[in-house]
């Protein structure tokens, strides 16, 4: 970490808590999301899945006019951190969830707050509005996406598409696909705040509810140019980083 140079931080990822990164805070300056009491900012899932409601919202306009999910069936395959954090938003909307997960502690939670739950294969076949992968990648492809019954998927999980083509393949379906890493981002952007370290929390929560707007230029690209979500995504990441690049912004956004 240290040969980087402040190039790169780490910070915590899937199935992860702060704590878990204090022996790393000891051997390297370049970490970030430490508990608070050592001066990091604290669990990144609150503002992850707040990112992930966020995006859903966004694309639920293009879907059914509003950003209203009241209602709506939410399909969560897996049932960690990220997913909880939106789970609490959805609930206020009085959305119905469906979990799927292969940890008997998180059954029981998603059963305590009312979820039905259905086994690991099942979560593809069920009929829901939204499809939320908030457990590992990979899970779009070619044997999940033929069985979905939904018209949206939006979810904490990484690199969701098995392959680039899968973007494509959700696309025909008619299918609409929020970008993993333009949903999930909250986390990154709490983190990220840290490192000039002014007014974290306000920042980090205003720049994730920024999220909604961000859902809606990606969609609005895919639909302008004709092109699969995850496609505009990758353009409008690649615009950003050129831009950035024309100003000369180091890395540490200064």
């Amino acid at each position: 970490m240290d040969s980087l140079g402040g190039r790169y931080y780490t910070t915590e990822d899937v199935g992860m808590k702060p704590e878990d990164l204090l022996p790393i805070g000891k051997e390297t300056q370049y970490v970030l999301g430490l508990p608070p009491d050592m001066g990091g900012s604290g669990d990144t899932s609150p503002l992850t899945g707040l990112g992930v409601y966020m995006g859903m919202k966004a694309a639920a306009v293009s879907i059914w006019g509003s950003d209203s999910l009241s209602g709506k069936t939410v399909a969560m395959q897996g049932f960690g951190n990220v997913a909880r954090q939106t789970a609490l938003h959805l609930l206020k909307e009085n959305v119905r969830l469906i979990v799927t997960d292969i940890n008997e502690g998180a059954i029981q939670e998603a059963r305590s707050q009312g979820a039905t739950i259905l086994s690991s294969d099942e979560v593809y076949d069920t009929e829901a509005d939204i499809f939320s992968p908030c457990a590992l990648g990979g899970i779009l492809n070619d044997d999940t996406i033929p069985r979905l019954k939904v018209k949206l998927v939006a979810g904490g999980a990484n690199n969701q598409l098995l392959e680039a083509r899968h973007g494509e393949a959700l696309r025909r379906r008619g299918i609409v696909y929020a970008p993993d890493y333009i949903i999930n981002a909250g986390g990154i952007i709490q983190v990220a705040c840290e490192i000039d370290g002014r007014d974290v929390a306000q920042r980090a929560r205003a720049k994730t509810e920024e999220i909604y707007n961000t859902t809606q230029r990606v969609l609005a690209i895919s639909q302008e140019q004709d092109i699969r979500t995850s496609e505009a995504a990758d353009s409008l990441a690649e615009q950003r980083l050129e831009q950035a690049r024309a100003e000369g912004l180091d890395h540490s956004g200064k």
